[in-house]
């Protein structure tokens, strides 16, 4: 797998996960991105079980891109799940979703989101928001050093 930290994309839809991939690459966007398309999906990866049980396949992400409006298990439950978890409270995740109810910003800011954005209705500005989302999280900012998990991502990390 690439050095470059993997962005893990959660959200049920695949004409959104598609439209995602292309502004990633029109931004050039060059990280790895790993789709799940359900909360309970997000879980089991990021908990290293079942399928995703190999963290040399599946590595903890760099950053995960979470959609709110999912069946099942929503976005607010898959983000309380991560912030409660010893050894991935640390990961970062920005809330990417349709919605733009000050409920649902307050909400994810309250549960963790360490940042909440807006899917735009335009292509060229989805693109520009994926170079500025990259840029950041990706390049600039520095994660601490307990956001180096060990291998099955459970254990508290000192």
């Amino acid at each position: 797998m690439s050095d470059r930290a993997l962005i893990l994309l959660v959200d049920d839809s695949s004409d959104e996960c598609l439209l995602t991939r292309r502004a990633f690459l029109k931004a050039n966007v060059l990280n790895p991105v790993y789709v799940v398309s359900s909360g309970e999906e997000a879980l089991a990866y990021l908990s290293g079980t079942g399928r995703y049980s190999n963290r040399a396949e599946f590595p903890l992400p760099g950053l995960i891109l979470l959609d709110l409006n999912m069946p099942g298990m929503d976005g607010f439950e898959v983000l309380r799940w991560i912030r409660s978890r010893p050894g991935l409270t640390r990961l970062r995740v920005v809330v990417l979703t349709a919605s733009n109810d000050v409920r649902d910003v307050n909400l994810a800011y309250q549960l963790g989101a360490n940042s909440f954005l807006v899917k735009p209705a335009d292509f060229e500005r989805f693109v520009e928001i994926s170079q500025a989302l990259s840029g950041y999280w990706l390049w600039m900012d520095k994660p601490p050093e307990t956001s180096r998990v060990p291998p099955n991502g459970l254990e508290q990390v000192r």
